[in-house]
């Protein structure tokens, strides 16, 4: 699936394809593909040791650097940390952390991805809720907070401070 990655020190924005693995436990990014893309990279503490499917370590040995970006896919935004290895060609893996985090629904015969169970912390859930509470406001202005914006000698006037109004442009006079 392709998702988009913005670089948190230039907000750079960079496309990538991303392979979907229940059978990793982490996010991944490719070593070569983070460089040649420019993404800061932050070296660990203390090296983890990466083992490929079979048990035998990775010839890439361990990770060594991770980096943090934003990545956006369908409207859904977070702050991401990957780990950085060397996956081949593959420039991105969502691993079985991000899976169960966010629950997507996906279509294998399709080959869509549908990002329909955002946990709370999601950009995408946040900016739902902020549309939400926007949308209520707008309901709620005509009257309850109008009464409390607007000093109550200027209520009978009250039309003219609603959004119809404030949206419309004033007749003009010659």
């Amino acid at each position: 699936m392709k998702v988009g990655l913005e670089k948190l020190e230039n907000h750079e924005g960079v496309a990538v394809k991303a392979l979907l693995d229940s059978g990793v436990i982490g996010l991944f990014m490719n070593m070569t593909f983070a460089k040649e893309k420019g993404f800061k990279m932050e070296k660990l503490k203390k090296p983890l040791i990466v083992r490929n499917v079979n048990g035998t370590i990775n010839v890439g040995g361990a990770i060594t650097y991770q980096v943090k970006c934003n990545m956006f896919f369908q409207g859904h935004m977070e702050r991401a940390r990957m780990d950085m290895c060397t996956l081949g060609k593959t420039e991105l893996i969502l691993g079985m952390p991000w899976l169960a985090a966010h629950n997507p629904e996906i279509d294998w015969e399709k080959g869509e991805v549908k990002m329909t169970h955002c946990p709370p912390i999601c950009g995408r859930r946040k900016q739902e809720e902020r549309e939400e509470e926007a949308r209520k406001v707008e309901k709620d202005e005509d009257e309850e907070t109008l009464r409390r914006l607007v000093p109550r000698k200027f209520w009978k006037w009250r039309k003219v401070f609603g959004k119809r109004e404030l949206e419309r442009m004033p007749v003009r006079k010659t």
